[in-house]
């Protein structure tokens, strides 16, 4: 089975817990076996390999989504990168060439298209494998897959088939409706449309020749910022008459508020957090090293990061994207490749950071030009460079990084480290990277 998962979206409605770089689906809130907890990409990730070992698996994403990919789920995982957002068929067609030229996948493989973000069981995933055989066999070009609703919704948009059977030929599709037009839809048989339909990748490489003017990876790579913006659904779903849709029952949730969040999350305390007994329907999380104490609260949510403190009534916090627009949007905290980093203080001519990196992995390496810089190794060992200075360091040591010195440091185990940031001037893209020299590590022996 090939999949394309869809990572989009920016951070808005899960703010405090999400920015810009980390979206909804990173925040880990599921419970795993072992008593950890895993987000949803991850929760994705493992149940598609536990249904399908062999799937071949590619993400289409933003830049700024990599680092978290890799920090999750590894880089086993094919992602193909979007340089700029352009909406969801250029995207699919980006994938699809990624798919044929990169990942060398045949022309006659279907290829099922799915978000990354919904919340289902096992059943969807067997489902996938039913859609991608029905796509390899069947006279259709498209194939969707729709939900059966469980309550008529203003959120998604509807697939009205013309038969009740498991696969139905699709007689229209309706944008998301009000209230009443969608329990009028619901009256028709109709089912919400989940962004999930598979085809055989020749035919999306013939509809980015038709509608973009290439199919060729490079060639849409290197000129996506001057295609159109186009919604999958408007340029060829609603379009192509040899299209079919498959009926699901099973659970399917979008996560998309801290509403429907919370209602999914197996504790209701997440982190530091303490309720007393007159609370009700109340949810904490939590990723401060301080605790929170909720009393007398009903149908709340409270969450807390280094972006900032949600305190809010459940039903309001579907509410909060205009007001966190208005907020300065610095991101505090960042799942990378290599680890993570923790924002802990902004000062006018400083800024303090915790960063930890993953057992053998180390930052680019890099300079800066309007900044110096102090770290202090808090735990775990490993080897810092900078300007061609080599040793070893553990918890204590002190290094100094002047402004323009080429700098980087490697973890051995899991290596934690505060960074003091100097100057008058300290922006994310003061940042030069360089090839690292060869063999650096070896002067550590």
């Amino acid at each position: 089975m090939n999949i394309v998962l869809l990572s989009g979206g920016s951070g808005k409605r899960l703010w405090p817990l999400s920015n810009d770089i980390r979206s909804k689906q990173f925040i880990k809130i599921f419970r795993t076996s072992d008593g950890n907890y895993e987000s949803m990409v991850q929760r994705m990730y493992r149940m598609l390999r536990e249904v399908d070992p062999e799937a071949v698996i590619t993400i289409a994403t933003s830049k700024s989504q990599v680092s978290s990919i890799h920090n999750q789920i590894g880089t086993q995982v094919g992602i193909s990168v979007e340089p700029c957002r352009r909406d969801t068929f250029p995207a699919i067609a980006l994938a699809a060439s990624y798919l044929y030229h990169v990942q060398g996948v045949g022309e006659d493989e279907p290829v099922i298209v799915c978000p990354i973000d919904p919340y289902v069981e096992a059943d969807y995933f067997r489902t996938l494998s039913v859609l991608s055989a029905h796509v390899a066999e069947a006279d259709v070009n498209l194939s969707l897959m729709g939900i059966e609703p469980t309550y008529p919704s203003e959120k998604y948009g509807y697939v009205i088939p013309t038969t009740k059977e498991e696969f139905s030929p699709v007689a229209a599709f309706k944008e998301k409706p009000d209230m009443e037009t969608a329990r009028s839809y619901i009256e028709q048989g109709a089912l919400w449309n989940a962004g999930v339909f598979g085809f055989k990748l020749r035919y999306m490489l013939n509809k980015a020749e038709e509608i973009l003017g290439t199919s060729d990876y490079k060639t849409l790579f290197d000129t996506y910022d001057t295609l159109t913006r186009i919604s999958f659904d408007y340029a060829v779903g609603e379009k192509e008459p040899l299209i079919d849709v498959l009926r699901f029952s099973g659970e399917w949730k979008d996560l998309g508020t801290w509403n429907t969040l919370t209602e999914a999350m197996d504790d209701t305390v997440i982190g530091q957090g303490i309720m007393n007994d007159s609370c009700e329907n109340v949810s904490i999380l939590n990723e401060l090293d301080m605790p929170i104490l909720a009393m007398g609260l009903k149908d709340m949510v409270i969450a807390a990061s280094p972006e900032g403190i949600l305190v809010s009534d459940l039903h309001q916090s579907s509410y909060i994207k205009p007001y966190v627009d208005s907020l300065d949007g610095e991101v505090r905290f960042a799942e990378k490749s290599w680890g993570e980093f923790r924002v802990i203080d902004i000062e006018e001519d400083s800024q303090t950071i915790r960063v930890t990196l993953n057992p053998g992995h180390e930052m680019n390496y890099h300079s800066h030009e309007h900044r110096d810089e102090v770290w202090t190794i808090l735990s775990g060992s490993g080897a810092s460079i900078v300007d061609g200075e080599v040793r070893r360091v553990g918890p204590g040591d002190v290094i100094r990084i002047p402004v323009g010195a080429r700098h980087m440091i490697h973890a051995f185990d899991t290596l934690r480290v505060m960074e003091v940031q100097l100057g008058a001037d300290i922006r994310v893209a003061d940042k030069i990277k360089y090839d690292k020299p060869e063999n650096w590590l070896n002067e550590t022996e």
